[in-house]
């Protein structure tokens, strides 16, 4: 697998490095002390960071090579931002902001653009459609409206929604301090691997703010779907301590979630 060639912007990707997490502390320590060249160490380092990342949003754009670029912006700003002292992994700060500059990307430089076949076809069905209020004195079905135009039902339908407002999944919805809010946030995505890639790796993070007892009660009764009662009992404490702990756990961990 690692073998495996794929050349994006003119980069054999099959050839970039990958840094280890002592190696990257060094070089952070390094650009923080003036070394530019340790920059461009890191950069190249955590090329391979962006391109999982990018292709996952393979299928919303057919140029990879800017999708790419964008994602190695991403990268930039966060190896620029990134502070030793929070005691945070590299991977856990970087990937929402590479995910950030490639969704903005998107944003501003995708539209849904609605053929003029289906325009017209539209105007034509809600000049029939008046004709038939007009005539029985209620709405016509799809069904009815397909049979006088001689059409498919998902014909007429289609005509009629390409006459909606189209609302952007990354509409700002909410924004506080400059955090800002989208509609895709909203969205459920069962298949969102990134999304998920990144909250677990959030969660790990934080649940090294637990006590071993804390960490022990959240990995029973999360993973292994033990209740309180079980939980005492191989513990050795009350179940009332056990529900204590429990509560102070979940708290810690939204806290540095």
């Amino acid at each position: 697998m690692g073998k495996y060639k794929v050349d994006i912007c003119g980069v054999n990707t099959s050839a970039l490095p990958v840094l280890k997490s002592q190696q990257m502390t060094e070089l952070f320590i390094q650009l923080q002390s003036g070394d530019l060249s340790a920059k461009e160490k890191l950069i190249n380092g955590n090329l391979k960071l962006v391109l999982s990342i990018v292709q996952r949003f393979a299928h919303r754009t057919e140029n990879m090579d800017d999708l790419f670029q964008i994602g190695c912006i991403g990268l930039i700003k966060a190896i620029d931002n990134f502070d030793l002292s929070h005691e945070v992994r590299f991977s856990t700060y970087a990937v929402p902001m590479i995910i950030g500059e490639i969704k903005r990307y998107l944003r501003d430089n995708q539209m849904i653009r609605v053929s003029r076949h289906l325009k017209d076809l539209a105007y034509k069905v809600l000049k029939e459609k008046e004709t038939f209020i007009h005539t029985y004195q209620r709405e016509p079905s799809l069904a009815e409206l397909a049979e006088i135009m001689g059409v498919r039902e998902k014909e007429i339908a289609e005509s009629l929604e390409s006459l909606q407002s189209v609302v952007s999944i990354f509409e700002p919805i909410y924004n506080d301090d400059g955090d800002t809010l989208y509609l895709l946030d909203q969205i459920k995505d069962d298949h969102d691997e990134i999304g998920k890639l990144s909250s677990l790796i959030a969660l790990r993070e934080s649940m090294k703010h637990l006590s071993d007892k804390e960490a022990q009660i959240i990995n029973k009764r999360y993973y292994q779907g033990q209740t309180q009662t079980e939980i005492a009992s191989e513990l050795g404490i009350s179940q009332a301590q056990v529900s204590r702990l429990e509560k102070s756990a979940l708290q810690c961990l939204k806290k540095n979630f």
